[in-house]
């Protein structure tokens, strides 16, 4: 029986990852890039030390990376995360998996301010157990640090106790170097091949395409 849930949360449970795109866009343009929008695309999921070195040139990363990911995050928290809404369902699949006795962690590449407007939006803090970022994480995915980091938090329940929820390759990626399973949800953008490539072992629309399909789901608490 699946005993936890990690969940990723842009893409996932957030409709954000184009508002993402339109940043790193814009922030790229200010550094003085241009970079099309549907490159970027492919890489939303992974946190900005794995995204920016795709596009830069590595003496920049080097020298102002930091200086890159802040504008970045700055940029969205004002400018584009007023925009995001959760997706259909996700509280009520919360509170079912809450109901059945199995623990609920946030696992995202994003930044804590990031994460914070999250949960504002979400409006789930009574229903989940932890969070986890990229500032608890060396590397953010699909490096395996950060659900590495919510593993820790679960002790002493193992990987084999738990399953990632996430929308991109890399959640499914990063899970899978942690011995974790991963369910793909289609809303984030992603292609059911891709996903399925990545290793996720079951594929649902939504967060409330998997609340309906639950019992039958790889998360069924039987």
């Amino acid at each position: 029986m699946v005993k936890a849930v990690i969940f990723d949360v842009d893409g996932t449970l957030i409709d954000t990852n184009d508002l993402h795109v339109a940043s790193w866009v814009e922030t790229f343009r200010r550094f003085g890039h241009e970079v099309a929008q549907d490159a970027v695309r492919g890489q939303i999921g992974k946190g900005s030390d794995q995204l920016m070195p795709v596009f830069l040139p590595p003496e920049l990363v080097e020298r102002r990376g930091e200086e890159i990911a802040a504008a970045r995050t700055a940029l969205f928290l004002q400018d584009y995360v007023g925009q995001a809404r959760a997706f259909p369902g996700v509280r009520p699949l919360f509170e079912r998996l809450h109901r059945a006795g199995q623990r609920i962690i946030l696992a995202t590449s994003a930044k804590g301010k990031e994460l914070e407007r999250y949960r504002e939006i979400l409006g789930v803090d009574d229903l989940i157990d932890d969070a986890v970022t990229s500032d608890d994480a060396e590397h953010s995915k699909p490096s395996p640090d950060i659900f590495q980091a919510a593993l820790s938090r679960l002790a002493p329940l193992t990987a084999a106790e738990a399953s990632v929820v996430g929308d991109t390759p890399y959640d499914a990626q990063a899970a899978g170097k942690a011995g974790l399973s991963t369910i793909g949800l289609l809303c984030g953008g992603f292609s059911a091949a891709t996903l399925r490539e990545a290793g996720c072992v079951a594929l649902y629309r939504d967060p409330a395409e998997l609340l309906a399909q639950l019992d039958h789901s790889p998360l069924a608490a039987r």
